[in-house]
Formats: C-alpha cells, structure tokens, sequence
C-alpha cells in the first residue's frame, strides 16, 4: 500500500511539473562533437569529429514531446597505425534528419529513441605513407543513403539542453562490391542547445 501511494504521489508530482509544457513547440539550434566508428574493420578506432544543425520540437502531451531536425555529423573512423600506412582516418559527412520520441521522467530529463536516415555529402580517406600524405575524396564505392537508431538522454535547463545519443548503425556503409560488406556506422553524439519558442 505504501508503494502505491509513493507511484501514485510521483505520477501526481510529474503531471503538475509538466502541465504548462503540453503543447510548446520550440525550435533547438544545437552544436558538438562525436565520437565514430565504423564496425568490423580490421584496426579501426575511434574518430572524433564536430555536429551541428537544429531541432523543431512539440509537446504533445504532459510529458510527451516529438522531435524532428536537420543535423551536420562528421562520422567516419580513425585506424591504428602499422607498418604501411601512419595517421589514418575517413571522414564521412552526412545530413542526418533524426526524428525521436522524447518522454520526461522528471523535470527537465528525458529519455528519447526514434528513427534516423542520413545522407552522405563527402567522404574523405587520408593517411601517411613512406612520408607522403595520401588523401583520397569522393564518395564512389560509399551508399548514399544511411539509416540508423538513435538512442539517447537529455536534460534541459534555462532553455538550455545537454543532449547526449549514440546512433545504432542498421545499414551497410559501402556498396555491395566492397570487401567490407558489413561495416555500419556506429556513432555517439554530444551536443548542447538552446530552446527557442515558437
């Protein structure tokens, strides 16, 4: 009985902290950094790299908010250094339009999940070899188009929002002719906004 009355006192508390949200719709400009990878390749490591774009959220319920943005992310992944090829790294640029189910557990905290396609816009290979930089672009041999899971947190205060998502690869990066027929991007994301009311 006394859980109950705990559960139901909690619940209470939320509707009254969230009740003057329902219906806000906002815009976030929101800038960061990830941190990528790319999976099963052999050497490969983490990458880091800068985000940035904006957010159109709205509140539909309490407690209950969807969101859809634009975002820049260099993704990609470093490689580890052996005896042929020193400083490796690819950078692939996307435009990613994540689109997230956002649910407040309490005041200012949210935890969100959705779906995320993204569009290739450059691809960068570099490396040093018998001391010369080698660099190759373009985006020939890569997908164009690339979809993926973010899963996040966020916790927002004087309109300002910590953001922190890690965004689950589901399709394969390079086309079927390449050697690495599985590799998926594999990407968290650390960002900060500013929510603007609209």
């Amino acid at each position: 009985m006394k859980k109950l009355m705990m559960i139901a006192a909690m619940m209470l508390m939320s509707i009254g902290a969230f009740a003057q949200e329902a219906g806000e719709m906002y815009i976030k400009p929101m800038v960061g950094a990830s941190i990528a990878t790319i999976t099963n390749v052999d050497n490969s490591k983490f990458k880091f790299g800068l985000v940035g774009g904006a957010e159109f959220g709205y509140h539909i319920s309490d407690a209950f908010a969807l969101t859809g943005g634009a975002l820049y992310a260099m993704q990609g992944a470093g490689a580890k250094d052996d005896d042929l090829r020193k400083d490796a790294s690819t950078t692939l640029s996307y435009i990613n339009i994540p689109i997230l189910a956002n649910y407040y557990i309490f005041p200012g905290f949210a935890v969100k999940a959705g779906f995320q396609p993204g569009f290739l816009v450059s691809a960068k290979t570099k490396y040093t070899a018998g001391g010369h930089d080698v660099e190759y672009t373009g985006t020939d041999g890569y997908k164009k188009v690339d979809f993926s899971i973010p899963l996040g947190v966020s916790y927002e205060f004087s309109d300002f929002v910590i953001d922190a998502r890690y965004n689950l690869g589901l399709t394969k990066i390079y086309d079927a002719d390449s050697s690495s027929k599985t590799s998926k991007n594999s990407v968290i994301m650390l960002t900060v906004g500013y929510k603007i009311p609209l």
